[in-house]
Order: structure tokens, then C-alpha cells, then sequence
């Protein structure tokens, strides 16, 4: 994919975002996951700070990853950093006899995931927790991880949380990553070199300021290569 897009210069406010949880990183797994609740649960002190119900932006990029995904049945699906459920509305939507969870850091971000998702009934539950700490037994058919890697630090955490997302695949089941580009090669890093899982697609859109790629797997090793794509928002 190197060589596809453009990778323009991050703006002042993105490098100082990743130079503070570069740093957050350097704390030990349980401070660093209490300074994560806290920082997010400020941020949502108001509604929608990230306007990912409003944002033309966030909109494209949200149909762009349904847009990737292989055709089947998801009986149940995992969305990893939901905040205030706006994605989790639309796989809601799209699989409307699925079970869905949502999974987040922030308490107040979950209480406002849950309003939106009221009429959803008990098939649509969100659990506050991180990736690492997070428990389950089930497996599940398809997880969604976006905008959410770069939280967790490099090296062997990173590589921790990659494990972690593979695990939670029940047989066949397909993971979904979205994240900037071109950082998406250094996040999706660990995934990408899984002999465990087989790469279906990734595609990568080219945003004014905010190139993202969309990388799909599937559990389970297999000799297909996969399609690569490179667009234009």
C-alpha cells in the first residue's frame, strides 16, 4: 500500500493529541488505564465532543467501513471504543436481529450510548472497560476496533491489544480496524503478521487533512491475497 496517498503534515493540535498519549503509555497498565477513564469521561462533559454524530467527515468514513466488510451473517458484534454509540446505531440498523455490545472507557460516554440506543431493546448492551481488561468468554462474528489503537502505547502493549482483538474472533469471524494513515501500518502491525488470521481487504481514503485506511480480516489462515484499494474522499 506504501505509495498509494499522499500523507500530509499532521496538524499542530493532532501532534500534540499523540504526543500526550505517547506519553500516558510510559505509565503502568492500571494508571494508565485510570488516566484514560478520567481524560475521557472530562472530554465527555459535553455531548458529542467529537461531533461523530454530525461530521460529514465521520459519516463517509462510517459507510466506508460497512462499504468493506464480506457479505454474511453477524449473529453477534463487538464494537471497541463505541463512545457515545453513534457507529453502534448504525450496525444496529444494518443488523437488526444481531446482538450487539458496545465497549468504552468512558462512564459518561456509555450513558448517552445507552439513550440512543433505548429502542433497541436488550439486544444492544454496552459494557464500560478497556480492551485489555476487558472479560468475555463468547466470541464473536464481527469486531469493530476504530480510532482507538493509538491509545494504547507501542511495543508490547500494542502487540497485547492485537492479541486480544484476535481472540475475542469466534471461527470465521471478521475483524475490522480503521485508523490514520499512514499510522494505520504501524497499529494494524501485529494483525497484519497474525498467522492466524487472513487479510480480506483494506482500502485506503484520502481525506483533505485526515487519511484513514479500513483493514478487514478474517480468523483462520487462507491463501487468497487481499484487495487492496486506494480512494478519494
Amino acid at each position: 500500500m506504501k505509495g498509494l496517498v499522499s500523507s500530509p503534515v499532521p496538524r499542530i493540535p493532532e501532534l500534540l493529541h499523540r504526543t500526550l498519549f505517547r506519553t500516558f503509555s510510559l505509565l503502568g497498565p492500571r494508571a494508565q488505564g485510570k488516566v484514560l477513564h478520567r481524560y475521557f469521561d472530562w472530554w465527555h462533559r459535553r455531548p458529542d465532543p467529537w461531533s461523530l454524530a454530525t461530521d460529514s467527515y465521520e459519516r463517509r468514513k462510517y459507510r466506508a467501513t460497512l462499504d468493506q466488510l464480506p457479505e454474511g451473517t453477524y449473529a453477534r458484534i463487538l464494537e471497541v471504543g463505541c463512545a457515545e454509540g453513534v457507529f453502534t446505531q448504525m450496525l444496529a440498523m444494518t443488523w437488526p436481529d444481531a446482538g450487539i455490545t458496545g465497549l468504552d472507557v468512558s462512564e459518561r460516554a456509555l450513558g448517552r450510548a445507552r439513550e440512543r440506543a433505548s429502542g433497541d431493546g436488550a439486544r444492544v448492551r454496552f459494557v464500560h472497560a478497556d480492551l485489555l481488561g476487558y472479560e468475555e468468554r463468547d466470541r464473536y462474528d464481527l469486531v469493530f476496533c476504530a480510532e482507538t489503537l493509538y491509545y494504547i502505547g507501542r511495543g508490547d502493549r500494542l502487540r497485547r491489544a492485537s492479541e486480544r482483538l484476535r481472540s475475542l474472533l469466534a471461527p470465521g469471524g471478521v475483524l475490522v480496524l480503521v485508523h490514520p494513515w499512514p499510522e494505520a501500518e504501524r497499529l494494524h502491525g501485529f494483525i497484519d503478521g497474525s498467522p492466524t488470521v487472513t487479510k480480506l481487504a483494506e482500502r485506503v481514503e484520502r481525506d483533505a487533512s485526515r487519511p484513514y485506511a479500513v483493514s478487514v480480516y478474517r480468523a483462520g489462515a487462507g491463501p487468497s491475497r487481499p484487495q487492496m484499494t486506494s480512494a478519494v474522499s
